[in-house]
Formats: structure tokens, sequence, C-alpha cells
């Protein structure tokens, strides 16, 4: 899917890489004017390894075990992305911190997906902490990657309703049908240059972006 002239995307993974499909398919159908020039995973035995290649994407594992320091573990990324040259990278379920020796050679090119309504629940069992704080409304956010741990500027985020008698699973399958739609959506507005990152936050188009991103609505370009 590496082609010539088109914007680079890299992306990371730790596991089946879902959102990682998602972006297959948004380059196949030209929603996304991007080809996917790499996949990198810390895990050697991520099932979406093998979807990038059935996909005839390029992969490679830099397994964080071979590591002694996470900061070592970064400067090995950094080293396997630097021929690449990504315009844009994602972290698609990628199970890692990153540190400064990672984040700041990508800053402003670098972006995560988190499911939850950012600054809530950050971390992990997000879905769980939604039920069992009694919240109404769960979902996702997409948002730039700083040192702080799910904490940079969100970018969009897409909401659903809390139902009775849900479950962490339950919740969890519908939150991942609108990360699979509003993740591409970021990207997009990303290689158009139509996105920034600067140290008071995000702007779309040179107007500041909410403190909580930018709400999906279907339809939005």
């Amino acid at each position: 899917m590496n082609t010539p002239g088109k914007a680079r995307i890299a992306i990371l993974i730790s596991g089946r890489g879902s959102n990682m499909q998602a972006f297959i398919d948004a380059c196949e159908a030209g929603e996304l004017d991007a080809s996917i020039a790499l996949v990198l995973s810390n895990n050697p035995d991520a099932a979406g390894l093998a979807r990038a290649n059935a996909a005839g994407i390029p992969t490679t594992c830099v397994n964080h075990r071979d590591f002694d320091s996470r900061e070592a573990f970064d400067a090995a990324l950094v080293r396997t992305l630097e021929p690449v040259q990504p315009d844009l990278v994602i972290l698609a379920g990628f199970m890692r911190i990153l540190t400064p020796v990672f984040i700041t050679p990508f800053a402003g090119k670098l972006l995560n997906i988190h499911p939850s309504l950012l600054p809530k629940y950050p971390g992990l069992d997000t879905h769980r902490r939604a039920l069992e704080a009694g919240d109404r409304e769960a979902g996702v956010t997409v948002h730039f990657v700083t040192p702080e741990l799910d904490g940079g500027p969100p970018i969009i985020q897409a909401k659903v309703p809390i139902e009775d008698g849900d479950t962490p699973e339950t919740l969890a399958a519908r939150v991942i049908v609108l990360e699979h739609v509003i993740y591409p959506i970021a990207a997009k507005w990303q290689l158009q240059r139509r996105l920034r990152l600067d140290q008071q936050g995000a702007t779309l188009d040179g107007k500041r972006i909410p403190a909580s991103g930018i709400n999906y609505v279907p339809g939005i370009e």
C-alpha cells in the first residue's frame, strides 16, 4: 500500500489492529489520500501484523522486552521509523507508555485514540469506570500525543448513551464502531494540514478546538 507521491502513514499496534483496519479501508476507499508505509508492533504475536501483511503493507516488530528501559525502546522505535519518513504516526492500540524520546521527534503528527470522553478516565478499564461512576454517556477521543498519559489536546470526540444493563463489553462494542469512524477523520484533517498543535492546545482551520474536542456528528468533514 506504499504509493509514491502520497502522504505516508506509520501505524503502531500491539494486538489485533481493528483501528489499523479502519485506516486500511479508508485508504483503499480513497477517503484518506495516503498510503500506509509501515505497521510496527512491539508484540511479535500481534494478530494485526498478519492482517497488515495480507493487505500488502510492510510490517516490522520492535519487541519492548529486548530493551532495559522505556527510553532505549523508544529510541529504537525512532530509528525504525526514520527511514519511513512518515507524515503521520498513528497509535492504534499500542499498549506502551511512550517517553519524550519518541514523542518529541513526531510532535504535532502523532495521534492516539482513547476509549473515553477525555479528560475523563485516562488509562485502562475506561468502560468499567464509566459504568461504576453512573455516567449517562461514554465515548471515544482522538487526541494529539504529548508526554502526559492520555493528556494531549483532544481533536474529536464521539459519544454513545449508556443503556440500562450495559456491561463493559456491550459498551465497548458500541464505542469501537465510532472509533473506526472518527480516527480516519482526524487523520485526514492532519494530512490536509488543517490541524495544528501549539502551546495552548489544538486548532482546526485556525480556530481553537474546545478542550473536550470537536463533537462528532455524521457528515462532519
